[in-house]
């Protein structure tokens, strides 16, 4: 299939000779008009009544610019669900877009393997001064250096005002218009292929933001039978959900055609309700491979999932759903507990070794057994999963956002663990996701923010976030999500990365990424060719990992005692790569050996306090 020949079917669509189609789903509405406005120009057309509730027109002298409403019943003027563009925001008029006159220059970009992937998540309001897509491309030679392969782009959606998250987006097809809209977007993701960078989209597909909402206006796309924390879950399998799932499944198609991105990543699955006979899940990955497929390009779909359900990652012939990878929480809630203690909230349910051990050797921590937090048993086992299946982290969006003062690691905990921190994800054997500004350490907070037009969903929001605090005991007050402070305290200051211990932690996060790139061991994603070996009673997990004639050690103390443990080796010279407790990583002085001989398949590891180290069999 030729990009150029693919066509969206939906919302306005530019023809040749200056035509234009358009297409509305509308079967509430007994009769739909077009308001057309172009420069000194306007009109009323009738749309022509056809299946299903869809609404179609085709209309002569239209161009790029154009703005345009539908009129409901003759009294009820609305945008368009499936708007391109809303420059004017969430209320005003749609405005028509042209995507075939972007000059692309990633011709004969295929992607890159999943295996591959260090993603980068940014959110563009942040990441730079300017906050817009063509300002964070200055930017792009630095992730490149550090050795990122994927930037992980937080949702764009067109949401209410100038701050948000992208989590209240009301017009999914719409790229935000305070970021730059259409154009900055396709910049954007155009330059990151010109940097060999993959992109991934956030995409939220199991609920809407509350203002500039009217889909209610036109069609069945809520259903009251299953419910969300946002209010109303998406209609994917009650009466008219055929065309919802078709909504959805053609924006996902949409960021993948006219905008090129390599992958999406699925906001909370778990609140997207389907008891029908074949999941919307599995029709869209089913959709999204073929598609790819067909233009010769890897596309990959990327959950997060608070189910612990391996159905999600399982082949369809398994009688899963086809997604690719998912994030995986429990790697992050173990790491998390060990390393600070916590104890409030989720965290209630991690905090032991053995979590994190358990974290490595199979995925899931949770696998079938009891959960105090949720009072309940929850997960089935992810042991037989490929680990390229999982993302794994220390920090994201949600796990520094959803805290009561957005706090990062780097406020909390010292360099040595800051260091742990990094080696345990980047070492690991799963795909790695540093948040923006980890690398360096970034103190900035990352705040919840939201810029709503309406006082009574300013108010909402703020009583909400004290009630999510609650099960977490935090009493104090969290900043005001309205407050354009809050948004501002949340910018990141790259320049910080050059000095003192911030550039410590950089050069490490650099060091580590190297060595997964160049060392095979250390980049393999195969769960045969790895051997955990736990040391419950002095808290240190050792890893070795083999690829073909490559064979790396990987050893980490979580204790804040010195250990000396004895680990089971191939015979050879094993010639240290890494130490953590260096003094170059800003550490105490190395304890371990830079050499270990193993003669008799055992050699002895000393390891510094909350450290780790890591050694290559030389051939």
């Amino acid at each position: 299939m030729s990009e150029n020949r693919w066509k969206l079917g939906l919302g306005a669509e530019l023809l040749d000779n200056d035509k234009a189609y358009f297409k509305v789903w509308a079967p509430k509405a007994g009769k739909v008009a077009l308001r057309l406005f172009s420069p000194g120009s306007e009109r009323s057309i009738d749309l022509a009544a056809g299946e299903d509730g869809y609404f179609t027109t085709e209309v002569e002298k239209v161009s790029a610019g154009d703005s345009y409403l539908y009129l409901l019943d003759g009294h009820t003027e609305r945008p368009d669900p499936v708007s391109r563009f809303q420059p004017q925001g969430v209320h005003g008029p749609s405005m028509i877009v042209d995507p075939r006159q972007f000059p692309w220059q990633d011709q004969g970009w295929q992607g890159i393997p999943l295996e591959a992937y260090v993603i980068y998540e940014l959110h563009v309001g942040v990441f730079s001064d300017d906050g817009t897509f063509t300002a964070a491309i200055p930017h792009l030679d630095y992730l490149k250096d550090l050795g990122v392969t994927a930037v992980e782009i937080m949702p764009v959606a067109q949401f209410p005002g100038n701050r948000n998250w992208g989590y209240d987006g009301v017009y999914p097809f719409a790229p935000q218009s305070s970021y730059g809209g259409p154009e900055g977007l396709r910049e954007l993701v155009d330059a990151c292929h010109g940097k060999g960078l993959a992109v991934i989209l956030d995409v939220v597909y199991n609920h809407f933001g509350p203002e500039g909402n009217y889909l209610n206006d036109y069609g069945y796309y809520f259903t009251d039978r299953y419910r969300t924390p946002w209010g109303d879950a998406i209609n994917f399998d009650g009466p008219h959900s055929d065309q919802v799932r078709e909504y959805f499944i053609a924006n996902a198609l949409y960021w993948i055609h006219e905008y090129h991105f390599d992958a999406l990543r699925l906001d909370a699955i778990d609140r997207i309700y389907d008891l029908g006979a074949t999941h919307f899940l599995r029709a869209l990955a089913d959709e999204v491979h073929r598609h790819g497929q067909q233009l010769g390009r890897r596309i990959y779909l990327i959950a997060e999932s608070d189910l612990n359900d391996v159905r999600l990652i399982n082949p369809p012939e398994t009688g899963g759903y086809g997604v690719d990878a998912q994030w995986n929480d429990n790697f992050h809630h173990a790491l998390h507990a060990l390393l600070t203690g916590e104890k409030e909230g989720y965290y209630q349910d991690f905090g032991r070794f053995d979590h994190l051990v358990k974290a490595f050797t199979e995925g899931y921590v949770y696998s079938g057994e009891y959960s105090r937090y949720r009072k309940k048993r929850h997960g089935n086992s992810a042991k037989n999963c490929p680990t390229v299946q999982f993302v794994a982290f220390s920090q994201n969006h949600d796990q520094v956002g959803n805290r009561l003062h957005g706090d990062r690691l780097a406020a909390k905990l010292p360099l040595q663990k800051l260091l742990l921190a990094a080696g345990t994800v980047l070492l690991s054997p799963y795909l790695p996701l540093l948040f923006m500004g980890e690398e360096y350490g970034e103190k900035a907070p990352f705040n919840y923010f939201v810029s709503y037009g309406d006082s009574f969903l300013i108010e909402a929001v703020r009583k909400g976030r004290k009630e999510e605090f609650a099960a977490f005991a935090w009493a104090e007050e969290a900043l005001d999500p309205q407050d354009p402070d809050t948004f501002m305290q949340s910018k990141l200051d790259l320049k910080v990365r050059q000095g003192g211990e911030h550039a410590a932690l950089f050069a490490c996060y650099k060091k580590l990424l190297s060595l997964r790139r160049e060392v095979p061991a250390l980049g393999c994603v195969e769960r045969r060719e790895m051997t955990v070996i736990p040391f419950e009673e002095k808290q240190v997990l050792a890893l070795t990992r083999r690829v073909g004639n490559s064979s790396a050690l990987c050893a980490w103390n979580y204790s804040d005692t010195p250990q000396d443990v004895a680990v089971e080796l191939d015979n050879g010279k094993w010639q240290k790569l890494f130490d953590s407790a260096a003094t170059q990583w800003g550490g105490a002085g190395e304890m371990a050996y830079s050499t270990l001989t193993a003669t008799e398949g055992r050699v002895r590891i000393a390891l510094t306090p909350w450290s780790f180290t890591v050694y290559l069999r030389e051939e």
